[in-house]
């Protein structure tokens, strides 16, 4: 998917709207107007869209530094649109689980879910991710709760349909005791995960 670089976006909304301004003030109304339209159109996509897909794209190919980087240039999150508001938060949770900062982690993704999510596939990664950090803490009850609503989603991705056999595996074979494969489990399911194609 092509994306318009970052930066590049901002030098040209930012040259677009006050180039656009100065000509109309200089020469009329239409010698200004198409600059400002293109200022204002990539303007409205910076603000309803954020950071999200050029985020997603550097989460796939594991640079997570940059992709946090990334995210952070979405300034206004509470103006994208319904549902990208969801995986900006999944994205900032899942940021968090890679750094291992789990508590930071699960308070991000419950905030996607609450906010809402494009599609299953979205909504899956997010229960995946706070089944797997209940694991960790040996909260089998609260894993196998989250792994319950995993099921009653229409899972089409291939590799979350096989995260969530391991997951579910895993549960079977923790015990009372805490089972320190889970962490390993999560720290390797973070770093193979694609992010949800955006819709």
């Amino acid at each position: 998917m092509y994306t318009i670089n970052v930066y590049l976006r901002f030098a040209l909304i930012a040259g677009g709207v006050l180039g656009g301004i100065v000509l109309w003030l200089v020469y009329g109304f239409w010698y200004g107007f198409p600059f400002l339209l293109v200022g204002l159109f990539l303007l409205v996509g910076y603000l309803l869209l954020g950071t999200l897909v050029s985020t997603s794209i550097l989460l796939s190919q594991a640079r997570f530094e940059e992709a946090e980087k990334r995210l952070k240039l979405t300034f206004f999150p509470n103006l994208l649109l319904m549902g990208y508001k969801g995986v900006y938060y999944m994205t900032k949770g899942i940021l968090a689980v890679q750094k291992k900062d789990l508590p930071t982690g699960e308070k991000w993704l419950r905030t996607a879910l609450e906010v809402g999510l494009p599609s299953d596939n979205e909504r899956g990664a997010v229960l995946l991710q706070l089944a797997m950090i209940a694991g960790s803490k040996n909260n089998r009850q609260a894993a196998q709760a989250y792994l319950n609503d995993l099921k009653k989603l229409n899972i089409t991705e291939p590799m979350l349909k096989e995260q969530i056999k391991g997951i579910e595996k895993q549960l079977k074979q923790m015990s009372q005791a805490f089972n320190p494969s889970m962490i390993g489990f999560l720290q390797r399911g973070g770093n193979k995960r694609r992010m949800p194609r955006i819709r």
